[in-house]
């Protein structure tokens, strides 16, 4: 009777294990299938962009001749500012672009990687963690500016996060400033960033892999004592010497995404040109 009995439960535990082991396995497809069909309808719109044309060709710019020297016909350069300094600014139509979503504020490019978006802003930092850029749910998100900023007056760091996707998307090639085949390549420098006010250049100064924290996500300080303070640490934090200066009059651009659960992969830059839109 004992062994009918202890028969019944050893079944019934297995009934169970198989039963719970059957729902985290449909869980697990259920959430798969989320995260394949938001990647396609982020690249659905992306895609969208493209095909509108939102991007116009870069404009060319003058050569600043009081800031290069020649040698030999070579342009030689003293510190990578005079090379990224003449980049071409990226030029954006905002018109489309605002009439599909209002909060669209900038268009930011990253050299060396594929972040080439438009950049949005809501009331708070936590709406486009699971919505695109048409407003739709998507846990994909968005690339988006902290709340706290404004493009018209910058403020002394300017914050911009995404999701950092497995497959790319968004600040999911970020990940590509941390790779010595990326910050050994002057080219890969600049950040190019347009709004409704003004287009502009950045130049990177700081790449970093940090456990999770929010102490280089003020935006803005009380003198120059704790700017300074600021700066310092977040340039010394560099996996690699960019050889450039950088002071408290200079305002700042920062880049946050996911690297894991626990880490933030993290770009700083400062703008060094900009040109006013007509």
């Amino acid at each position: 009777m004992k062994k009918k009995q202890d028969l019944r439960k050893r079944k019934k535990i297995s009934i169970f294990i198989i039963c719970v082991s059957m729902l985290i396995i449909l869980y697990s497809l259920i959430n798969i299938f989320i995260w394949l069909w938001d990647n396609y309808k982020i690249r659905q719109e992306i895609n969208q962009i493209g095909n509108d044309n939102i991007i116009t060709k870069p404009s060319d710019i003058e050569m600043l001749d009081s800031e290069k020297r020649i040698e030999e016909g070579q342009l030689l350069y003293s510190d990578p500012y005079w090379k990224i300094i003449n980049s071409n600014y990226l030029q954006v139509d905002f018109t489309n672009l605002k009439e599909n979503n209002s909060e669209v504020v900038a268009w930011i490019n990253v050299a060396g990687t594929e972040v080439n978006y438009p950049v949005v802003q809501h009331s708070d930092n936590e709406y486009y963690l699971n919505h695109s850029l048409n407003r739709s749910q998507n846990g994909a998100g968005w690339v988006f500016l902290d709340y706290r900023n404004q493009m018209e007056k910058l403020d002394q760091n300017t914050i911009i996060y995404a999701h950092a996707r497995k497959n790319g998307i968004m600040f999911g090639s970020l990940k590509n400033v941390l790779s010595s085949a990326w910050y050994e390549n002057e080219n890969n420098y600049v950040i190019k960033m347009s709004n409704e006010f003004e287009d502009q250049l950045w130049q990177i100064f700081s790449v970093y892999r940090i456990p999770t924290t929010t102490d280089y996500l003020q935006n803005n300080f009380l003198s120059d004592e704790s700017t300074l303070e600021f700066l310092n640490k977040i340039k010394e934090r560099s996996i690699f010497d960019f050889h450039t200066t950088i002071t408290v009059n200079n305002k700042v651009l920062t880049l946050s995404t996911c690297h894991n659960s626990n880490e933030r992969i993290v770009v700083h830059a400062k703008l060094i040109r900009s040109k006013k839109r007509i």
